[in-house]
């Protein structure tokens, strides 16, 4: 099957561009894949972060693309458009976050509908972060897809209140595996100046105000002398409200910044370093750091929003806090580590989701999906 992939790719940075690398290096074992890649993803005035992509000293997948569709240009959208067509693709994929994607990328799938199958895969429906006009976007975007793959029930319920027709396939996040082998536990916390004799929280990834990083440093800011907190991602905006939280929390020694992005090699440093990934966000649908921290085998204390019940709650993989607040997050630490069974418990299980959610699953099912369409 000709399979075309319309999204961001190397030399993107982040978990979009590692998650498209991963699919499509799976798509092409037995499939003739086409990368098609942004010119340009976000104006820098719309892009909060330092950079969209890779530096230099980055290890990033490459993959191999033709970087046509630039999202502010609509010069760009026809011709990105007569480029798959004139490839011929048997199917058409599209990876949808926010509504910014929608003009640009509603216009190419609503051209190619009906030439070739077309499927978007959906990380959110309305975004974290979300404005007056997400709904009628994405409703218009959604008209260009024959069916839609979300990464959990969370984003599915959100697709059929806007789409109730809506044909789509729930198939979980697939782990990340291109980080390397764990390391020692000790060898990298000194690796990282962490005393290896304390125990560990990791706050992994981009921070934004949705994932309650401020949440955390409150509950952090009541454990013992015998914890510590590793914070490590680049902020999206500015850090000094967090700055603030912890110059005032009395344990500002404890608390561990690495605040920039973690290029691909340095990722397994900081997981293996760490005793529990904390995610205490206020909002979520899936989260691509659960599955980063799988592959490690690190087990997660999550708030129950969006998917993360679903993906980690239900399947013993980490604990979930009963509200998206300090001391419920605080409860569900404590709970974790004063039970040594519950850590052996979680990395049980944390191993049965390794074998269930591989990328040759995933795309497995996909194309089952797509051949049902």
């Amino acid at each position: 099957m000709k399979i075309a992939i319309l999204s961001c790719f190397y030399p993107y940075r982040g978990g979009i561009s590692q998650f498209n690398a991963c699919l499509f290096n799976e798509l092409s074992r037995s499939n003739d894949v086409k990368a098609f890649n942004f010119s340009r993803q976000y104006p820098e005035m719309l892009f909060p972060g330092k950079t969209q992509y890779v530096s230099p000293d980055d290890e990033a997948v490459a993959v191999e693309s033709v970087s046509l569709l630039d999202t502010a240009n609509p010069f760009t959208w026809g011709k990105t458009f007569r480029a798959i067509r004139d490839w011929e693709p048997d199917l058409l994929i599209v990876r949808y976050w926010m509504s910014w994607f929608a003009p640009s990328l509603g216009y190419v799938t609503r051209r190619m509908r009906g030439r070739c199958k077309v499927i978007s895969i959906l990380d959110n429906v309305i975004p974290h972060e979300p404005h007056f006009f997400d709904k009628p976007l994405t409703k218009w975007f959604l008209k260009g897809s024959d069916g839609s793959i979300t990464l959990c029930e969370a984003v599915a319920e959100d697709l059929l209140r806007l789409k109730p027709d809506a044909r789509y396939e729930v198939i979980q996040h697939p782990l990340y595996s291109h980080f390397g082998a764990r390391m020692p536990r000790r060898d990298a916390a000194l690796s990282l100046g962490l005393d290896p004799n304390r125990k560990t929280l990791l706050f992994f990834g981009l921070i934004r105000e949705y994932k309650g990083l401020d949440i955390l440093l409150e509950a952090f800011s009541k454990l013992g002398n015998d914890y510590q907190l590793l914070i490590a991602g680049e902020p999206y905006g500015s850090f000094s409200r967090y700055q603030k939280i912890i110059d005032a929390s009395g344990c500002s020694e404890r608390i561990h910044l690495f605040l920039s992005y973690i290029k691909d090699s340095e990722v397994g440093r900081y997981f293996s370093a760490s005793d529990l990934a904390v995610l205490p966000y206020r909002s979520a649908t899936q989260s691509g750091i659960s599955s980063v921290a799988y592959h490690f085998e690190l087990p997660l204390v999550v708030t129950d929003v969006g998917g993360l019940r679903e993906t980690i709650g239900e399947r013993g993989t980490g604990l979930v806090a009963q509200s998206v607040t300090a001391d419920a997050v605080l409860a569900e630490i404590r709970k974790y580590f004063a039970d040594p069974a519950l850590k052996e418990s979680c990395i049980e299980n944390i191993r049965k989701e390794k074998t269930r959610l591989s990328w040759m699953n995933f795309c497995r099912r996909l194309e089952d999906f797509a051949a049902g369409l």
